[in-house]
């Protein structure tokens, strides 16, 4: 059956209809994750379509099983992301044939045995780059390489070190595109390595490895010596009993090196090694290849090489019953009922994801280049296949866990709210693996499973403890997944589980005027918007489970409120006091700690701080993360990173001539090239002729598409040209906008400068203006956006201007002074027109 190829325009209308609303959910979903081809047709125009397809095709491998669930019953799973939401790689690339490429998310790479060479570090590279434009994030270990100033056979005579090839593996992330972003590297070296402070240094250089997360592996040993200030021995090789290399330095000046730099710049990230590598269950087999080396990039898998993870969140939120009111509670049974079936679901996508590595060897077979120039790409899915099948490791996490304690009237860093988190993480751990368990008995045990290998192991004895019949379950059948659970930033996905949960925004008509807030927070978020009607009024729009506590506690939609009565009434909210700034840091790293328990591969989280705190915060914040038993943690103050991962800042003896500037043509041409853009604004449809001029926008006219004005455009037209003409008696000018229809015939829309409101007109005058003058898109957009206007439709207007512009801007400009709603990071870029993190990955669109 021929598939349906539903226009951008069509695909964000029923989103939209889908989201309720939410344009930035709608263009994420359709920008992000629905199918497309290579081509850019869309072949599903809501997340409705995707979740069938992820149901289907996850319902054909259950059918091979015994028990199998129906594609209904998964539907059920996934609607609206009410309860299990695959992530990323799996939402993207499950049923998905246009696209040959990998449903794993986290990848980490490594060379067998001693690889300090040119060979083993150019061998990386490539297979760093073959698994990123697959859409993997990727980490992997430094510390095989020797130290800088070791002697080495070549010409150069001595090595290096760390630092270039640190630099190296940045740029080459940097080069990979994935359908709108770029790829996602972590670095890691241990504190062991004689190069360790360099590595710790390397980011500090302004415009330096801005392409790759870093982190230290700090052993216990390190951390007892940093503490009681002691000498450390540093050494190489790391792991030798004979190492060419020794010397012994402060350890204490290192870790205050580490804990500034972090201060400074949120990096380095801290990995507590001997923790992760003491509780690892893969460790426990070790010698056959699951040495865990490094982790993702966002540090939740530590990983072996060659193996992979794949990543599926379980939404809390949804198993609150009666949320924000007196008698709110926990359904645990549903959860618990839930939590074995995303196991299962986890599961069965491990077989989707052998099927697309077959696909990926078929493809990398069928290319026409020689067998010696695909030998390493080749061999490196060959090595993941075997990993992916002989451990069969998931990734099951869970979201909107300060949704969950809101609703249940529980602040988030509290006692009791630490509590019941680490009863609901413990019930996941025994949930997830009882579904492991009872699949190792339906379908087989992972291929190497030993339960006399785990015995000593600190995670599975705590198992054993909880749940005696699960651990003699365990020892009899097997399991079927060498690993199981992880806590994952879940990116944009919150975006789009935050807004259906078919609670409809509210709109709190107040009285006085007030400076415009948006808080960088996913807890709660809160938008002043100008009314229409009154220019001396504004609008609070809220999170959409924060209107549900709202509603539960009095809130009446027909009252108006004054700031202090709103002030008062989100003061008595859960939400109040637990947004990222307001959290008590330090029992933050302690319910990390007590929740890392239950969680056998590890916790992504970033301890958000505001600008004024001290060094002396994150050293304690550090300290504790590593005694509670954290397996790594990343502070970041706020405003950290604003300069230290932009353009590189030259003393003026190092200052090279200025750039020639962008060439002003004063006398517009009498033809321009032209894009044609829509959007749709409050249920409007509108467009935008964008003239170009060199490649760069030089003239825009904008306004509500009316086919009674005569602006017949079919929906097929994106280019054409806008033609200048004088009437050479009166002087008069004309803009008329012409193009080409799928025949080859011309069609001209005479007058384009009089089909739209003078009022828009006579600011886009203004606007094409700086564009003439060579003013940078980013700013024009800056400057469009601060324009005071009166009314609602003027202000519509203005937003469609922005978007019409934010294509052109130049992917990789960074976005200065703006932070990442998802992780607070100021390293947001343009990236087709979307800001785009390049910390975490978000991306966002609009």
């Amino acid at each position: 059956m021929e598939k349906v190829i539903y226009s951008h325009e069509e695909a964000i209308e029923e989103s939209l209809r889908y989201f309720q609303g939410d344009e930035l959910a709608a263009r994420v979903w359709v920008n992000k994750y629905a199918v497309k081809d290579s081509f850019g047709n869309i072949y599903e125009k809501s997340p409705e379509d995707m979740h069938w397809r992820l149901a289907n095709e996850v319902a054909r491998i259950e059918s091979k099983y015994p028990n199998p669930l129906s594609a209904k019953e998964l539907y059920d799973l996934f609607d609206h992301f009410k309860y299990i939401v695959p992530q990323g790689s799996p939402m993207t690339g499950i049923g998905n044939n246009y696209q040959v490429a990998s449903l794993s998310n986290c990848f980490v790479i490594g060379v067998n045995g001693p690889a300090d060479s040119y060979g083993a570090i150019i061998k990386v590279d490539e297979e760093q780059v073959q698994l990123m434009k697959r859409r993997g994030g990727v980490g992997h270990d430094l510390s095989h390489i020797r130290p800088k100033g070791s002697p080495v056979k070549n010409s150069a005579l001595t090595s290096t070190g760390i630092v270039p090839f640190m630099e190296r593996y940045s740029n080459s992330t940097r080069e990979v595109a994935q359908d709108g972003r770029r790829g996602a590297l972590m670095l890691s070296v241990s504190i062991k390595h004689p190069d360790s402070e360099s590595f710790i240094d390397a980011k500090m250089t302004e415009g330096k490895v801005t392409g790759a997360n870093v982190s230290v592996k700090l052993d216990d040993d390190f951390m007892r010596a940093a503490i009681e200030n002691k000498t450390y021995t540093q050494q190489y090789p790391v792991n030798s009993a004979n190492p060419t290399t020794v010397k012994d330095i402060d350890a204490s000046a290192l870790w205050k090196k580490i804990v500034h730099n972090a201060w400074k710049s949120a990096e380095p990230g801290v990995l507590f090694w001997d923790t992760i590598i003491r509780e690892s269950v893969p460790d426990c087999y070790a010698d056959l290849g699951y040495e865990t080396v490094s982790t993702n990039p966002c540090g939740e898998i530590p990983l072996c090489p060659y193996d992979s993870c794949r990543l599926l969140a379980i939404n809390l939120y949804s198993y609150v019953v009666n949320p924000f009111k007196e008698n709110a509670y926990f359904d645990f049974e549903l959860f618990e009922k839930h939590v074995v079936l995303a196991q299962r679901i986890m599961d069965d996508i491990i077989d989707l994801e052998l099927e697309k590595i077959e696909c990926i060897l078929e493809k990398i077979k069928e290319d026409p280049e020689t067998p010696d120039v695909k030998r390493t790409e080749c061999e490196l899915w060959e090595k993941i296949y075997k990993k992916s099948a002989q451990g069969r490791r998931t990734g099951v996490g869970i979201t909107a866990e300060g949704d969950m304690l809101a609703a249940l009237n529980l602040r988030y860093g509290t006692e009791e709210a630490t509590d019941f988190s680490e009863k609901v993480h413990k019930v996941v751990a025994i949930n997830a693996y009882k579904s492991s368990v009872t699949m190792a008995k339906e379908r087989g045990a992972f291929g190497i499973y030993d339960s006399e290998r785990e015995k000593n192991n600190p995670f599975i004895n705590r198992l054993a403890e909880a749940d005696p019949e699960l651990y003699k379950d365990m020892k009899k059948y097997g399991r079927r997944n060498i690993a199981c659970l992880t806590i994952a930033p879940t990116g944009t996905t919150s975006l789009m589980t935050q807004t259906t949960s078919g609670i409809e925004p509210v709109f709190l008509p107040v009285y006085t005027r007030r400076r415009k807030v948006n808080p960088n927070d996913a807890q709660v978020r809160i938008d002043f918007v100008d009314d229409s009607g009154d220019a001396f009024e504004e609008y609070i729009v809220f999170h959409h489970k924060f209107v549900t506590w709202m509603e539960a506690n009095g809130y009446d939609p027909a009252k108006r409120y004054t700031h202090e009565e709103i002030d008062e009434l989100v003061a008595k909210s859960p939400y109040y006091k637990a947004t990222s700034n307001d959290v008590d840091w330090l029992m933050k790293v302690k319910m990390q700690g007590r929740i890392q328990k239950w969680v056998d591969h590890s916790i992504s989280v970033t301890i958000n701080l505001p600008n004024d705190v001290d060094e002396e915060l994150v050293n304690h914040l550090y300290v504790e993360a590593w005694k509670s038993g954290c397996k790594g943690c990343t502070v970041y103050r706020d405003g950290s990173r604003s300069g230290v991962l932009l353009a590189t800042k030259k003393s003026k003896k190092e200052e090279v001539p200025p750039c020639k500037p962008p060439t002003i043509v004063e006398t517009r041409p009498k033809i321009l090239e032209a894009d044609v853009v829509r959007f749709q604004n409050n249920k409007e449809k509108w467009v935008a002729f964008v003239g170009i001029l060199d490649g760069r926008p030089y003239e825009i006219f904008t306004g509500l598409q009316d086919d009674d004005e005569g602006i017949l455009l079919p929906k097929s037209v994106t280019t054409g040209r806008i033609i200048k003409n004088v009437d050479e008696e009166t002087g008069t000018k004309r803009y008329d906008f012409q193009f080409q229809n799928k025949r080859g015939y011309k069609t001209t829309i005479e007058g384009l400068s009089e089909k739209f409101n003078k009022e828009y007109w006579n600011y886009a005058k203004l606007i094409s203006g700086v564009l003439r003058w060579r003013m940078p898109i980013e700013q024009v957009i800056k400057l469009v956006s601060s324009l005071q206007l009166d009314s609602e439709n003027i202000n519509t207007w203005k937003n469609g201007v922005e978007r019409a512009l934010k294509k052109y801007i130049q992917d990789g400009t960074e976005a200065a002074g703006k932070k990442c709603p998802n992780c607070g990071n100021e390293t947001l870029v343009y990236q087709e027109g979307c800001l785009t993190c390049k910390t975490c990955g978000a991306s966002r669109c609009g």
